[in-house]
């Protein structure tokens, strides 16, 4: 395991991008603090982050994570990426239509001697849902 902060963050993103979450997750320590703005968590733990990363690898098994900058400023990482697919299940409450996601994502790692201490993951929820075809914000699953 890697104690560079950016190599960590980038094998972390290789492994979500291959949708190997036990591998991603082996890089986040055990007191992580998850934020997750788009799905309203703050303060959460490991297990909401595995919660994001297998429903995103169940609704999109033909996910293909791009990875577009990774600026690193000492122990915090900042990484820019396009995660798109075909949602294949139901989704962050979006009901599964096959509809095809791309949304540009920003998340911010803190890591501390190869583990990953922190993160905060921001991307735009409004662009997500309307790419899953929903049409109203107020009432996400439409059944």
């Amino acid at each position: 395991m890697s104690t560079d902060p950016e190599q960590t963050a980038r094998t972390f993103l290789t492994a979500y991008g291959r949708r190997d979450v036990d591998a991603a997750l082996a890089l986040v320590a055990p007191d992580a603090r998850i934020d997750i703005f788009a799905t309203g968590l703050r303060g959460g733990g490991p297990a909401d982050l595995r919660d994001l990363l297998e429903k995103t690898a169940r609704a999109f098994p033909d996910l293909l994570l791009t990875v577009r900058r990774v600026v690193a400023a000492g122990r915090v990482v900042a990484a820019e990426f396009a995660v798109e697919g075909t949602q294949a299940a139901d989704y962050l409450g979006a009901i599964n239509q096959e509809k095809h996601l791309d949304v540009a994502q920003a998340w911010r790692f803190e890591v501390d001697d190869g583990r990953i201490t922190a993160v905060g993951a921001y991307w735009c929820a409004n662009q997500l849902y309307r790419r899953l075809g929903v049409k109203r914000q107020d009432q996400i699953a439409i059944v």
